[in-house]
This record gives structure tokens, C-alpha cells and sequence, in this order.
């Protein structure tokens, strides 16, 4: 059993597009065990009943940002692990310097294609 199979991941991004485009790239590597969320809170309170092993975050979000997202993960002895991949848009150095200060563990600027997802994912978790 290779570790996509295994590889559990949650996405958020309040954008039903943007969540759907990066659902449709995880299926289409073969990643199956896939939960997603609109806000960090609903993440927050998913991933409290389901964790996962990687976290795929969007950057600008109403009530909780990615960074803020974030932070809890970090700030939760059951999240601490998680790996944690940032989407954004606004890649700019003070933000991923911010990312990796929290404990990011990788990130991919919007738009991006499956294959650079794949390689980004593959950065994190290894290949598969």
C-alpha cells in the first residue's frame, strides 16, 4: 500500500472553487481519504473528530486566516503534528517567513497545477 492510499488530508478554503480545484487534483493523484472545510473554525472543529496528516490551507479567510488556522494546529498537543501546506495567492516573503516562523511545513502559490500540488504534497510527506 503506497502512502497516497494511506495519506489522510484535510483541505480548507472558504472559496467553493478553490476547494473543489484542489479536492479534483488530491483525486486525481489518487489521494481518496480527503475531508474539507469552508472557515478554520470548521476545520478546527472536524479535524477535534477526524484528524488528518496534512492540512492544505487558503491564506485569506473570514474569521480565521491560514496562519491563524495555523497557530491552533500548533497550539493543540492532538495537532502539533500535522503537516500543514499554505495556498495562497500573495506569496510574499513576510508571509511565508511568517508560515515557517508558526511551523509551516510547505507552500504553493494560487493558480497552481496538479503536478506542482504533487511535488508540493510530495515535499511534506514524501513521494507517492
Amino acid at each position: 500500500m503506497s502512502i497516497k492510499d494511506l495519506l489522510h488530508v484535510m483541505v480548507v478554503d472558504d472559496t467553493a472553487t478553490s476547494r473543489g480545484l484542489m479536492l479534483q487534483a488530491l483525486d486525481s493523484m489518487g489521494i481518496r481519504n480527503i475531508q474539507h472545510a469552508a472557515d478554520g473554525h470548521e476545520a478546527l472543529a472536524k479535524l477535534a473528530g477526524k484528524p488528518v496528516h496534512l492540512v492544505l490551507s487558503d491564506y485569506f479567510m473570514p474569521g480565521m486566516d491560514g496562519l491563524q488556522l495555523l497557530q491552533s494546529l500548533r497550539g493543540d498537543a492532538r495537532t502539533r503534528g500535522v503537516g500543514f501546506v499554505l495556498v495562497t495567492g500573495r506569496a510574499e516573503p513576510d508571509l511565508i517567513e511568517r508560515g515557517k516562523t508558526l511551523g509551516m511545513n510547505n507552500f504553493i502559490r494560487k493558480p497552481f497545477t496538479t503536478p506542482e500540488l504533487k511535488a508540493c504534497l510530495e515535499a511534506v510527506v514524501g513521494r507517492f
